[in-house]
């Protein structure tokens, strides 16, 4: 019997946990003009003119280093090479956002867990992260493809480990929807 209880409680435990989480959105749009079958090699376009919007990935290298790494195996993946001479067909271009957003959390209320005045929602601060992967046509310079996904970053622009993480559950997710490869 207590078996038993332990099992209810634990998969009680795990859907409330994971009904509390959030899930990464991905998507993509593509110029429905674009020749994709004629793109074969990329090279990294010039860096934005904007600024980063989080100073703390905008200095730090091994962040980019490891993100543009991970781009370059997921292309690699769909048969595309990194141009070593010469024009490529198509140049990358990719950015990083950071937002504070708020949360209301009212899941015990709404759930019945709790009532009165005791059980009002809770509001939360969390950071939100957005990436977004640009293909440009490298001869005419015109944007052919942009994929990008966002997600909370729980505390991971502090933790190098939590960071690569995301990156690496983001971009191959991303690239999935590139029309190259499939």
């Amino acid at each position: 019997m207590q078996g038993l209880l332990r099992t209810a409680a634990l998969a009680l435990l795990s859907l409330t946990v994971s009904g509390c989480a959030t899930t990464m959105t991905v998507s993509s749009h593509l110029d429905p003009t674009a020749d994709f079958a004629r793109y074969r090699s990329y090279d990294w376009g010039p860096a934005d003119a904007l600024p980063a919007s989080d100073p703390r990935l905008a200095r730090n290298p091994s962040f980019q280093d490891y993100l543009q790494g991970a781009i370059a195996r997921q292309l690699a993946l769909r048969g595309l090479e990194q141009s070593t001479s010469g024009t490529p067909d198509f140049l990358i271009h990719y950015h990083t956002n950071v937002t504070s957003r708020l949360t209301v959390d009212g899941v015990d209320r709404e759930r019945g867990y709790c009532s009165g005045d005791n059980c009002l929602g809770e509001v939360a601060e969390y950071e939100a992260g957005t990436f977004v992967l640009d293909v440009v046509d490298a001869r005419t310079n015109k944007l052919i493809w942009r994929g990008w996904a966002q997600d909370t970053l729980d505390s991971a622009i502090s933790n190098t480990d939590r960071m690569e993480q995301k990156v690496d559950e983001a971009i191959p997710r991303i690239l999935a929807r590139f029309p190259m490869g499939r």
